[in-house]
């Protein structure tokens, strides 16, 4: 198959993209780079069947092109990571938006059937865990700039599923729950790359408000295996799917266990979040998905446990010059 892949230069993306290659496909990356790098796909960037693109989503006539040509579309470039999103809220809104907004409309032009990853984030303030596909979305207030992005995945859903009913559209949406692994960058904010950025350098593993919020980190492996699983099933096609890890850990405990796994003297300290992300910041107590649907239709479970997962990040920090 052809298959175009939008942020094939991001932390997922690049491994998307791999896997795919291995697979026998031709796959198409399309990237500004704003947040993926060449680095990522540096490794078979050479191969035959490798097309790379870096151009911006934002380019209706390119993407138009470029899905015309393509017989299959995973949807990933967004403007994504807490900081990234406090820091450039206008590029964020119109990326994820308008971006995705010409990608829907050529996948429906050119019958073009398309996966596109969403995120937890669009839960917001529902404190009603596990966060089912059906449960609502309670969304901060508009002066708070973090709800922006959930705000701008919401709308992608709804257009999506627009699509999907009025014209037909084979779509499959995705919410990804804190992937995590190697190639994800300590830059925008990603808790678990930073950590061990921290604790390799010796450096206070820095911890926003009490740390007892509790997250559940999916290795980018088990991500990618239920992407493609998705793809490969029809009755996927116009539906919601949580993907994630129901192993949940608070972010003190995850501190603790990359300094232990690293053999870090790294101290832990506590810090209030404000003091470093001034900008309309607000964090959620818990993140925890049902995944029953997606395990129900393709017998999906992940593989890897925060233990591998966090060792996983380690050896590949200590492998790179990324430190």
């Amino acid at each position: 198959m052809n298959i175009l892949v939008t942020g094939g230069c991001g932390f997922i993306g690049s491994h998307l993209v791999e896997r795919l290659l291995r697979q026998g496909h031709s796959v198409i990356v399309l990237d500004d780079l704003s947040t993926g790098s060449l680095d990522n796909i540096s490794g078979f960037l050479k191969e035959k069947k490798l097309q790379l693109v870096i151009d911006t989503i934002l380019n209706a006539a390119l993407v138009d092109e470029l899905i015309r040509r393509s017989d299959f579309v995973y949807h990933l470039a967004a403007v994504v990571g807490v900081k990234k999103v406090l820091d450039n809220p206008i590029e964020s809104i119109l990326v994820n938006v308008q971006g995705s907004s010409n990608i829907l409309k050529s996948c429906t032009r050119w019958r073009k059937p398309l996966l596109l990853t969403s995120t937890s984030e669009i839960y917001g303030k529902n404190n009603e865990v596990p966060f089912r596909e059906t449960s609502d979305i309670i969304i901060g207030t508009t002066t708070k700039r973090r709800w922006s992005y959930a705000c701008t995945k919401a709308l992608d859903e709804f257009l999506a599923l627009a699509y999907a009913e009025e014209s037909n559209l084979q779509v499959i949406i995705v919410r990804l729950f804190n992937t995590v692994g190697p190639r994800q960058t300590h830059h925008y904010g990603m808790v678990l790359p930073r950590f061990v950025k921290q604790a390799l350098n010796n450096q206070p593993l820095t911890v926003f408000g009490s740390g007892q919020q509790t997250r559940c980190f999916l290795h980018v492996d088990d991500a990618l295996t239920a992407m493609l699983k998705l793809a490969a099933e029809k009755k996927a096609f116009g539906d919601v799917f949580n993907v994630g890890s129901q192993e949940e850990i608070t972010i003190s405990d995850l501190a603790h266990l990359v300094r232990e796994m690293s053999g870090s003297s790294s101290e832990i300290v506590f810090v209030k979040p404000e003091t470093v992300y001034p900008h309309g910041f607000e964090d959620m107590q818990r993140r925890v998905p049902d995944i029953t649907r997606l395990t129900s239709l393709t017998g999906f479970r992940p593989r890897f446990s925060i233990r591998r997962i966090v060792a996983d990040t380690i050896a590949y920090f200590r492998s790179t010059d990324v430190r």
